[in-house]
């Protein structure tokens, strides 16, 4: 009897949410129908829990946002932001009872000025497509996630996504020069600015990016673009070992070489990969490194590295003659995942950034790891910047793997954190990595963090249960 009072009370509350976000919304931007709503419960992280949402919202104006966060307020109703859901630490997941806040219809880009070098784009407009309009004027967008084809800016912002080409060009935090953000209660806060410089108080912008949605909705960001650069030319190198490849790295970034791209791949990786699409990669060859430039001259900063793969140990260096065959040697790295899946099973992937001398220490670890619970562990890495991707392979219909997969993915997380590094260098924190945050942080910042949530938010309804 109790169940069943409980279950006539929630949906007098939905059906009473629902008539309210009616008021201020089309009745396109409202999804109800329960099969669809499951659609929009999570992003793509394993092991993470996701709730029922009492109601799906699609807005496509900045009035439409606030209506929901005025109403949200009003009725103490969770709001969970999302783009388009290809997050993999939970960040994007609903929680029971929750309005779901798609923003993917704001996807217009309202401008692209190649004098000021600057995009003003909405949330929902796809990496990829920003990419290439501004490809068009001569620009580059240069933060370029592995999902860019279907990532929004807006979850970009979110978890402050890096991609490849993070080592020259940085993340997607050094982009973003101004927000507007539709604040818990339904007010518009506009942060940044859109000139090359400005210091005007606390830099509030930064302070969004990478919040996962738990201090405002963003709803229009300013972003900086580069000149379009030369197209990049790639070299493979082929290791015997992820150390002497780690010596390579090492070698490339001391002599004060910078590339457009440094990623390596274990032997795990590179084998899956042989195994899906031929590429003819020896089998012997425990670590595969690609370097890419995109100077003037990359055929000779290319030759230059690879004497350095060379003296590091590299069995094989193979430069790239032309775009087509740099791009052919990219497949390989773009491939990783996919083949890991195919090859392996599920997967479960870490992101811990160890700093760059550490990188050999990172991936000899994740070794004994995969060694001690018998489980298979490829890494793949921008190695440019110590990223790493430990990607966990498993049978979820074994509850042993599982439990193995689970407790090698938090051994990984404390190496990472033993070798000075982060728990996440780009993916965030969502659901998957609030214990290990606070591990990091530590009581004081943890604290201090909690009182900024609660400044912006003091009604805990902006993405709960994420990050803290």
């Amino acid at each position: 009897m109790d169940d069943l009072l409980q279950t006539r009370a929630a949906t007098a509350d939905a059906t009473a949410l629902t008539e309210r976000l009616r008021a201020g919304l089309p009745a396109e931007a409202l999804i109800t129908d329960a099969d669809v709503m499951a659609s929009y419960a999570h992003d793509m992280a394993s092991f993470c829990e996701a709730g029922v949402p009492a109601v799906v919202v699609l807005p496509r104006t900045v009035e439409q946002v606030q209506h929901v966060m005025r109403t949200a307020t009003e009725l103490r109703v969770p709001v969970v932001p999302q783009g388009a859901r290809t997050g993999l630490s939970g960040a994007a997941n609903a929680s029971d009872g929750c309005i779901v806040l798609s923003l993917v219809k704001m996807d217009r880009i309202l401008e692209i000025d190649p004098v000021d070098r600057i995009a003003v784009v909405e949330p929902g407009v796809v990496n990829a497509a920003l990419s290439r309009a501004v490809a068009e004027q001569g620009m580059h967008y240069p933060p370029d996630p592995s999902s860019w084809e279907t990532c929004t800016i807006g979850g970009n912002i979110g978890t402050a996504a890096g991609g490849l080409c993070c080592v020259k060009y940085g993340v997607t935090a050094e982009y973003v020069l101004g927000l507007d953000i539709v604040l818990a209660d339904g007010r518009l806060l506009s942060t940044g600015r859109r000139t090359a410089k400005g210091v005007a108080g606390y830099d509030l912008t930064r302070l969004f990016v990478g919040s996962e949605g738990s201090l405002g909705i963003v709803v229009k960001a300013v972003l900086a673009l580069k000149p379009q650069p030369p197209r990049q030319l790639v070299l493979a190198a082929e290791f015997t070992s992820a150390s002497a490849a780690g010596d390579a790295v090492r070698r490339i970034m001391e002599r004060g070489h910078v590339p457009s791209l440094m990623e390596l791949m274990d032997g795990t990786t590179v084998r899956a990969v042989n195994a899906m699409a031929n590429m003819g990669l020896p089998e012997s060859t425990e670590a595969l490194l690609l370097v890419a430039f995109d100077t003037p001259d990359p055929a000779a900063d290319l030759a230059a590295v690879g004497e350095l793969c060379t003296e590091a140990g590299a069995t094989e260096v193979v430069p790239a003659d032309d775009v087509a065959e740099s791009e052919m040697l990219m497949q390989a790295r773009r491939l990783s995942l996919p083949a890991l899946e195919a090859a392996l099973g599920t997967t479960m992937i870490d992101d811990v950034c160890v700093p760059r001398a550490r990188l050999s220490d990172m991936f000899e670890g994740v070794e004994a790891i995969a060694e001690k619970y018998d489980t298979k562990i490829g890494v793949c890495a921008h190695a440019g910047d110590g990223n790493t991707h430990p990607i966990v392979c498993f049978d979820p219909t074994k509850p042993d793997d599982v439990r193995r997969a689970k407790e090698a993915f938090d051994e990984i997380m404390a190496l990472g954190l033993r070798l000075g590094g982060t728990i996440t260098g780009e993916h965030g924190v969502g659901v998957l990595k609030k214990e290990w945050l606070a591990r990091e942080l530590g009581p004081v910042e943890l604290e201090l963090q909690r009182q900024v949530k609660r400044t912006f938010d003091p009604l805990g309804l902006l993405n709960p249960g994420k990050l803290f």
